[in-house]
């Protein structure tokens, strides 16, 4: 019977670079997502109306949201490593550059036709949430998630 705890096979994942690379790239879209909600807030507030500044917010919540989504993936890589988790944290990634970054800039003065980038990157964070979830399911062997 296999041990409840994480075998060493397992934890040789813990190096993979797909999952160094999900942590490390979820840990810095946090630590920009703190930095540009204390720029917002701080520096933006009388300089951008109320619409826009909810917009740059809303961009801002979306990003730490996802970022810590991301550094779940990879950790979710590390003990059960695959290629649907690898194309959820892409797909994670995309996202939040496409409809964070889109909000940013439309809270800025980009030209409104910038917008139809929003859903893209939305459509791109729910396949990724979607693909984690998959990637989760497939991962617990079928026999303990009848034990639940």
């Amino acid at each position: 019977m296999q041990s409840e705890s994480l075998s060493a096979a397992r934890l040789a994942g813990v190096g993979s670079t797909a999952a160094r690379a999900s942590i490390t790239a979820g840990a810095t879209l946090g630590a920009l997502a703190v930095i540009l909600g204390a720029f917002a807030a701080h520096a933006l507030r009388a300089r951008l109306a109320p619409e826009a500044l909810a917009i740059f917010d809303t961009g801002a919540r979306y990003q730490l949201v996802h970022a810590v989504a991301l550094v779940a993936i990879g950790l979710l890589q590390a003990i059960w490593p695959s290629r649907m988790t690898v194309a959820a944290a892409c797909c994670v990634g995309a996202g939040v550059l496409l409809f964070s970054g889109s909000l940013y800039a439309l809270a800025l003065g980009a030209p409104r036709a910038l917008g139809m980038v929003t859903p893209l990157g939305g459509l791109l964070l729910i396949s990724g949430w979607m693909m984690t979830a998959v990637a989760a399911w497939r991962a617990v062997p079928a026999t303990k998630r009848q034990r639940s």
